[in-house]
């Protein structure tokens, strides 16, 4: 053995070769260790932006087009200059219950697309509910900026088939969120600018989104001749969904000038 393999304490000692291979050894694995931990950190500062960027979408989608189409829909509803904007006024007249009209009702021809022609208003969903309709049930131009829509080709507010009408439950307003709350006898009061119009809840489904005959005139079917007034809500289902639709049906009740005052039912009264 030579002594450059050797020390003096018997203790075998590497050579100058040695060392370098393992110095080279080192700084690779040290290299490679940095750049896994830089790939490491840049992604992670990736999901942590994605995450930041995916709740900024998630607060403007379920909370800030809330404001946005909410203050929009209050002030479509003030242009309109002859709806009611909500609760009643002490000095507003209450129509007198000989004003209740059963006979055929007035019907107003339909008018173009995303023009504003009514209103609903649902006692159920409290005195300031207050929600334009408009021609149309588009997205883009009707449902998310107005938003009620009116399925066009169904019949018109107090004509004989369904009058059929489609908003959001969560988003733009959610002019329909708390559909499910609706009971059997409920009011729903249409307002247009010559008449009034008082539905009843009559029935509720959940169907599939191809189930299209739920508008239809005679709702379930299409091929017979209707004979009452109806108007039909439609709504995604279940709530954050829109895997099914959630139907309301409902059949006129009586209508009435609105130079009369307002209906009963907008007041808390009987029939509410």
């Amino acid at each position: 053995m030579t002594t450059a393999g050797m020390s003096g304490a018997g203790v075998a000692v590497p050579g100058p070769a040695v060392t370098r291979r393992a110095l080279r050894r080192q700084r690779r694995t040290a290299g490679r260790r940095s750049a896994g931990a830089t790939v490491v950190g840049v992604l992670g500062e990736l999901l942590i932006t994605l995450g930041v960027l995916l709740g900024l979408f998630v607060f403007w989608q379920l909370f800030w087009t809330d404001v946005v189409a909410e203050r929009a829909q209050e002030q479509v509803v003030q242009d309109l200059g002859w709806a009611r904007t909500g609760d009643a006024a002490p000095d507003t007249v209450v129509a007198a219950p000989d004003a209740e009209q059963r006979d055929p009702a007035p019907v107003m021809d339909a008018p173009p697309h995303g023009t504003t022609f009514a209103t609903l208003a649902v006692p159920r969903w409290g005195p300031d509910y207050v929600q334009p309709i408009s021609e149309g049930v588009t997205r883009a131009d009707v449902l998310d900026v107005l938003g009620i829509g009116h399925y066009p080709g169904t019949q018109m507010p107090g004509e004989i088939g369904n009058f059929a009408i489609a908003a959001h439950r969560n988003t733009y307003g959610k002019p329909f969120h708390r559909v499910e709350e609706l009971r059997l006898g409920d009011a729903l009061v249409v307002q247009t600018e010559d008449a009034w119009y008082v539905y009843r809840v009559s029935a509720t489904q959940i169907v599939l989104p191809q189930d299209v005959d739920v508008i239809a005139p005679v709702p379930g079917d299409p091929t017979a001749e209707p004979t009452t007034a109806m108007i039909t809500m439609t709504t995604c289902h279940p709530l954050f969904s829109s895997r099914e639709r959630f139907i309301v049906h409902g059949e006129l009740d009586y209508w009435m000038p609105t130079d009369a005052g307002i209906p009963v039912e907008l007041t808390g009264g009987e029939g509410s």
